[in-house]
């Protein structure tokens, strides 16, 4: 076993105890959870590794780094994640690789991702970013859509060709009423869920905390986890 390779699967042992252990302190069973890696930054050789250690689920935040990543893992067992701010003009070249799409948050992204997953023959999975630091429809400072257009995304993804509604997502928000209260924003993400499932009842992936807060998430009862630093490392810096 390579250095690289030790430490990766030494860093995730000690992140699935920690979901293990929050799962059992919220009485829910391990396989509620999916854990994510967040592969940004990290070359495609550490994905490889990942996939080798049992990984399925990876997720990057930027195409020009994530498209020629999943082209050098496509031969990998892997289910990708687009979870960055996601522009217009590069929803062809996302649509390509990824499986979800977890940053929907305007109509015209929708239009945008539902044309391309229809032109490539593709049904993309997407989640309604929350926005908790916004405005009742105005967007957060990391993305994301407030509360009050909530309803609305998940209606125009529910009836979009080539289109999947999966469910919300949320970053803990830095500011606003929520700032510094992961518990109690992905407690809130959980309540905006059960009206989401009301009227979508497949709708029930919650998408939420990060190496530093996944024990809040859990506790809270989200269904996926992105996990990025806690498995990787500290990120080389991009400066």
């Amino acid at each position: 076993m390579t250095d690289r390779k030790a430490q990766l699967a030494a860093n995730l042992a000690k992140v699935e105890e920690r979901i293990t252990a929050a799962c059992t302190a919220a009485g829910r069973k391990r396989e509620e959870v999916t854990l994510i890696v967040v592969t940004k930054t990290y070359p495609a050789s550490d994905v490889r590794i990942l996939s080798e250690l049992g990984v399925r689920h990876v997720a990057e935040n930027r195409d020009q780094d994530a498209a020629p990543k999943a082209a050098e893992c496509s031969d990998l067992p892997l289910l990708w994640h687009f979870v960055g701010q996601l522009q217009t003009n590069k929803v062809r070249s996302v649509v390509g690789y990824a499986g979800v799409v977890q940053s929907v948050d305007r109509s015209r992204l929708v239009a945008a991702l539902s044309k391309e997953a229809v032109r490539a023959e593709r049904e993309v999975g997407c989640l309604i970013q929350v926005a908790l630091d916004a405005q009742e429809r105005g967007r957060g400072e990391r993305g994301g859509v407030g509360v009050g257009g909530i309803e609305e995304l998940a209606g125009l993804v529910a009836e979009a060709p080539g289109l999947r509604l999966d469910g919300l997502m949320t970053v803990a928000p830095l500011t606003g009423e929520y700032a510094g209260r992961q518990q109690a924003a992905f407690e809130r993400l959980m309540d905006l869920s059960t009206a989401v499932r009301r009227a979508h009842p497949a709708a029930n992936m919650v998408s939420a905390g990060m190496s530093s807060d996944l024990e809040q998430a859990v506790a809270a009862g989200a269904t996926h986890v992105r996990v990025g630093t806690a498995v990787l490392g500290v990120r080389p810096s991009l400066g």
